[in-house]
């Protein structure tokens, strides 16, 4: 791994300099499918000759898109740098998460209210492999060696942690597994390997895109043997992440750090705001707080949550991703039109704020539940459309 002291900003910047074979400072695209073979013949090695099931697609010298390429393997490896872990792109998060359980091809999956994409997919290997779905909090004893705990933190659409160490201990316990969904909190935040997880998956369509025009999906591991299988499997499945969509990967990443500290202090500054304003007592009429108060019911996100682990697992922020709760469907629904900084539209992570009424995407969720995703704005230009915005609502 390269630049092995270096910070995350600057790993961000330079892990891929390993892979530099040209002399651009701003990564060129390569767009080509395929490439040329040695123009010595005395250098040809056959098909026959090599294992590309152990071939390290940073290092190896491209030969189709499919099994490595100039742009995916700059990503990758800034990727594995920042990651702390040998990862793997994918052409989505949901293809990321098919790959991971190809490889660990559990009887069973214990799983909670994660991103409804994921349980659609847990449904498809139920079809074909008989996969059981049982409860994130199921009592352990229901684990079999090599089933696996599938733990979303922060919680999509919540912005709500779990207890990373808590499921890892739990899963280990009975010789399963823990895969972290840990989209929410990116590199910088959140380091799931530190407390026990065994891969880590993230929709990189977020945080490591950040500027919503990009589909992608990570894996990461710490063992060779499954990252070498990771690898076969994905050259034969087909889903790999595109020649462009790397390229544009690697230039989001350099900025990773900036974005994501600046959207959670914005996230956290605005949860605090509206966190007080539903406590305060004896609101003076016509006070900002008054209009927050009649129309918002409940806030969610890490940042108040007082269990001790949450600072120990996020000691650098909470996560740009909060919800709130309307005081009922009809606020919830009209909510986002009365907003002027908030793109009212699904997804998440990039520099843009977003809201979503989440019942436009999701079945599942309380439909007075407003997902917001923050972005690098000012958090006080922010917030004055918040408030805008709910007396609009009232007026």
């Amino acid at each position: 791994m390269a630049h092995p002291t270096a910070r995350p900003a600057t790993l961000a910047v330079h892990a891929d300099d390993v892979v530099n074979n040209v002399t651009d400072v701003a990564p060129p695209i390569h767009l080509s499918t395929t490439f040329r073979y040695h123009e010595n013949p005395d250098k040809l090695t056959t098909a026959a000759e090599r294992n590309f099931d152990e071939e390290d697609p940073t290092t190896v010298e491209p030969i189709y898109s499919r099994v490595a390429a100039p742009n995916s393997a700059r990503f990758e490896a800034i990727l594995s740098s920042l990651l702390q872990g040998r990862a793997l792109a994918y052409g989505s998060g949901l293809a990321a998460l098919n790959g991971a359980l190809v490889l660990l091809n559990p009887k069973n999956i214990s799983i909670g209210d994660n991103y409804h994409g994921c349980h659609g997919v847990i449904e498809i290997f139920n079809r074909l492999t008989g996969l059981k779905k049982l409860g994130l909090d199921c009592p352990a004893e229901e684990l079999q060696a090599g089933d696996v705990i599938l733990l979303e933190t922060p919680l999509n659409p919540d912005g709500t942690a779990f207890d990373i160490e808590h499921y890892a201990q739990k899963a280990h316990s009975r010789g399963a597994f823990l895969i972290v969904d840990s989209t929410f909190g990116p590199p910088g935040l959140q380091d799931p390997f530190e407390f026990g997880a065994d891969i880590v998956m993230h929709s990189g369509s977020k945080y490591f895109g950040g500027h919503s025009d990009l589909l992608c999906g990570v894996l990461a591991t710490k063992r060779k043997d499954w990252f070498e299988q990771l690898f076969a499997q994905r050259l034969h499945l087909g889903n790999n992440m595109g020649n462009l969509e790397s390229w544009l990967g690697v230039r989001s990443l350099r900025t990773l750090e900036l974005r994501v500290q600046r959207a959670s202090q914005n996230a956290t500054s605005l949860v605090s705001f509206l966190h007080s304003a539903l406590t305060q007592s004896n609101i003076p009429a016509g006070n900002d707080a008054e209009a927050v108060s009649k129309v918002l019911g409940e806030i969610r996100h890490a940042s108040l949550q007082t269990e001790p682990w949450v600072k120990k697992q996020m000691p650098n922020g909470y996560g740009p991703v909060f919800s709130i709760i309307m005081k009922d469907e009809n606020l919830a629904r009209r909510l986002p039109s009365k907003l002027q900084y908030f793109h009212h539209a699904t997804s998440l992570g990039g520099v843009e704020s977003l809201i979503e009424w989440r019942a436009m995407s999701d079945t599942r969720v309380d439909r007075r539940l407003l997902r917001v995703s923050i972005g690098i704005e000012h958090w006080e230009d922010l917030r004055d459309d918040f408030v805008s915005a709910f007396k609009a609502l009232i007026a």
